[in-house]
């Protein structure tokens, strides 16, 4: 029964974060089903239906007749919040909501069902600006937390240069360089992407220190050199095997003697059974890419046959990765 309604509780959080309920709820400090019909423009039913609903979720508590917004509601899902995680929300229920009502047909075709391969280069040649700029918004979002325990668990304290091959908008080199003062990086995007980043970096206080240069890390023939680590977080799920060592080549080549290379993913269990977190979104890249979500042991095998040593892999969790398999070159 769980499973199968699962996706009312994510309509639920869905429709109160496109509302800007919780929004309404910081501002005003609490308030009546009634008052929260006025405010929304709806009626009472409706309103007095979601936010019991979103209060058995655990997003928001009543207290003395009136709702307000839980702590976890309060710190994540509320606009200008430092964390602010409504960029994933939204692009889940824009994107990838109505692409997993078709999963059948990806599961049929082996095609994506978010984008059109016959109409569009890639996932990011997109037909529509706003649902691209709410992607990117999500994987700021993701990325941010991400980071953080990426950071905790990879010592980066001896390293004084990454490169972040497909870093998106930065958030990894943001929060990596707030932990590790001596570390610089550079940000390897797509152009239009390059933008994004700049602005997130420059509004965080780092483009003094994190760097922004737009490539193609498929097309081009190499990658930036400079750099004693290569960081390569929520990437190589998107494609598929042989792309993926084209780039693991590339990184080796891009790295001087003695640099080290970081994968940063949800690993799939070598016995292919789980987890959850790691196999759903291995099936979500069936909607959405040509890859999947890959084992420490298949990254070990490519890291080792491109010519890395001293393949190592260590666990943790956050919502982007459970993992780090790292290597060095000789």
């Amino acid at each position: 029964m769980q499973l199968s309604i699962g996706f009312w509780s994510f309509k639920a959080l869905a429709t109160a974060d496109e509302l800007e309920l919780f929004a309404r709820l910081s501002d005003t400090g609490g308030a009546t089903v009634d008052e929260l019909a006025e405010l929304l423009g709806v009626e009472q039913r409706p309103v007095e239906l979601l936010v019991t609903a979103c209060a058995s979720i655990g997003l928001l508590e009543r207290r003395d007749g009136r709702y307000v917004n839980s702590a976890l509601a309060e710190e994540f899902l509320v606009p200008g919040k430092p964390y602010h995680f409504g960029g994933w929300v939204r692009m889940l229920d824009r994107r990838l909501y109505p692409a997993w009502g078709r999963l059948t047909e990806a599961v049929r075709t082996n095609r994506p069902t978010s984008w059109n391969p016959d109409e569009q280069a890639h996932l990011f040649d997109s037909e529509d600006p706003q649902l691209l700029a709410l992607f990117w918004e999500a994987m700021h979002s993701l990325s941010t937390f991400t980071a953080r325990e990426l950071g905790a668990h990879v010592d980066l304290s001896a390293s004084t240069a990454l490169l972040d091959v497909g870093g998106g908008s930065g958030a990894f080199d943001i929060e990596l360089c707030r932990r590790y003062p001596n570390l610089r990086a550079t940000v390897f995007e797509l152009p239009a992407v390059c933008e994004i980043a700049a602005k997130k970096i420059g509004a965080a206080g780092y483009a003094d220190r994190i760097a922004v240069t737009p490539g193609d890390f498929l097309a081009d023939p190499e990658l930036p050199t400079g750099h004693d680590v290569v960081l390569l977080s929520m990437i190589m799920h998107d494609w598929a095997p042989e792309q993926d060592l084209a780039i693991l080549r590339k990184c080796f080549a891009a790295l001087p003697p003695g640099g080290r290379i970081v994968i940063s993913e949800l690993l799939v269990d070598d016995e292919k059974t789980g987890p959850p977190a790691a196999a759903l979104m291995g099936l979500n890249m069936l909607v959405e890419a040509l890859g999947r979500n890959y084992t420490a042991a298949e990254y070990g095998q490519w890291l080792r046959a491109t010519g890395f040593v001293d393949v190592r892999t260590l666990s943790f969790e956050a919502p982007g990765a459970n993992g780090a398999v790292l290597a060095r070159k000789p």
